[in-house]
């Protein structure tokens, strides 16, 4: 049942995502507004690889990979913003298949100690999810109309 609710939210989490966006192209992808900042495709890349880094941080037996540094290298690889979403793709893709498997006593386990949510459900990360691509989401969306355009309303087909 839970695990139903969950996969729901990632989609609609990936959704609104997709329609902020959906402007950008990959002539974008090195846009920002100022070297300091992501690009277009390390925005996105940032959202695929934390979808990957909650579910391998709640579910996995490793726990919460602390290692910030090598997850900024990561991001700073990917130069292509057809790239990015292909693993944004893939990550939801993956989030799904392990919350579609989990069971509801699963799902409410407590995470153990550690910096990142500790003692919360598991199921808390879905929400992190969702609150982490609407950060990038927003920012996105800010980039888009630097660029001179119009980035769709998240939340509906209009």
């Amino acid at each position: 049942m839970l695990s139903r609710q969950l996969v729901d939210k990632l989609d609609t989490s990936r959704v609104f995502f997709e329609r902020s966006t959906a402007c950008l192209t990959e002539a974008d992808s090195a846009f920002r507004p100022n070297e300091e900042m992501f690009t277009v495709a390390e925005h996105v890349a940032s959202v695929a690889l934390t979808v990957d880094w909650f579910i391998e941080g709640a579910f996995g037996e490793n726990g919460f990979d602390l290692d910030f540094e090598k997850h900024l290298a990561e991001i700073k690889e990917v130069s292509s913003l057809t790239e990015a979403r292909a693993m944004l793709d893939a990550a939801f893709a993956r989030a799904e298949e392990v919350v579609g498997e989990t069971s509801d006593e699963e799902l409410s386990e407590l995470l153990p100690e550690s910096p990142i949510m500790a003692g919360a459900p598991r199921l808390a990360v879905f929400s992190a999810i969702a609150d982490h691509n609407a950060h990038h989401r927003g920012a996105l969306t800010v980039y888009a109309r630097l660029l001179g355009k119009t980035p769709s309303m998240p939340y509906s087909e209009c």
